[in-house]
């Protein structure tokens, strides 16, 4: 097996990926603010953390 490269490595140990699908009529709404923002990452996981704490009654 080939050496994995130190990004790879860290990835594999300490990441997970996310997909998921946006269909272009239904969702073009989403897809059209998605490519105005610089930071998709960053909202992602600011709206997340404000559902949990919002469901947590916090």
């Amino acid at each position: 097996m080939a050496a994995q490269n130190p990004q790879a490595k860290y990835d594999a140990n300490n990441t997970i990926a996310v997909k998921f699908k946006l269909n272009k009529k239904t969702d073009a709404d989403i897809i059209e603010y998605l490519a105005s923002m610089d930071n998709k990452q960053g909202t992602f996981k600011r709206l997340i953390r404000e559902e949990i704490k919002r469901s947590r009654g916090n």
